[in-house]
C-alpha cells in the first residue's frame, strides 16, 4: 500500500518535529541533549522502512530516553532493568558516548524481553504519531474559529435592532 505524497511529507515532519514521549513524573527535561538528537536521527533511519513498505516503529533512543525517565520515577523490575540496559548500551555505542561499563553490560535480551521492547517501541510510535495528529486537529480547528470570527466581524451587520 503507497502513502501518498502528502502523508509522507507529514511522517518526515513528524520525525523532526513529533514530541519526545517521557513517563510521566516530571523527568522529561533531563534528557541529555544528545540523546535528543539522537532520536531524531533515529527517526529519519526509521522513517525509510515506510517507503521500503516495512511499519515503522519506535526507535532504540526512544526506548533509552522513555526508559530512562520511567527508571528516575519508579523503580523497575528485573526484566526491564535489563531491557533498559541493553537498549542504553546500544544507544551509547551507536552514538559514540562513553562505553556501557562491562558490569552491567547487557548483550542480549530473552525472547519474552524482546517481545516486551518490541513493544513498548510500537507503543512510543502510536504515541508520538497520535500526538501530532491532535495537534494538527487542534490547529486545524482553531483556524477554522478564527475564520469564522474574522467572517462574521468583517460582514456587515444588515439589520440593527
Amino acid at each position: 500500500m503507497s502513502k501518498n505524497a502528502d502523508s509522507m511529507i507529514d511522517d518526515l515532519v513528524g520525525t523532526l518535529t513529533d514530541p519526545i514521549i517521557v513517563y510521566p513524573g516530571g523527568w522529561g527535561d533531563s534528557l541529555p541533549g544528545w540523546l535528543k538528537n539522537a532520536i531524531t536521527l533515529e527517526r529519519l533511519t526509521e522513517n525509510m522502512k515506510d517507503t521500503k513498505g516495512e511499519r515503522p516503529t519506535g526507535t532504540d533512543a526512544e526506548a533509552c530516553a522513555y526508559l530512562n525517565t520511567a527508571s528516575l520515577t519508579t523503580p523497575m523490575d528485573s526484566d526491564w532493568s535489563q531491557i533498559y540496559l541493553y537498549v542504553a548500551g546500544k544507544t551509547y555505542s551507536r552514538w559514540q558516548k562513553n562505553k556501557m561499563p562491562d558490569d552491567i553490560r547487557v548483550e542480549s535480551l530473552t525472547s519474552q524481553q524482546t517481545a516486551d521492547l518490541n513493544r513498548l517501541k510500537e507503543w512510543l510510535y502510536r504515541r508520538r504519531t497520535t500526538a501530532r495528529q491532535e495537534s494538527e486537529r487542534a490547529e486545524r480547528r482553531q483556524q477554522k474559529e478564527e475564520e469564522a470570527t474574522k467572517r462574521k466581524a468583517e460582514q456587515p451587520a444588515l439589520f440593527e435592532f
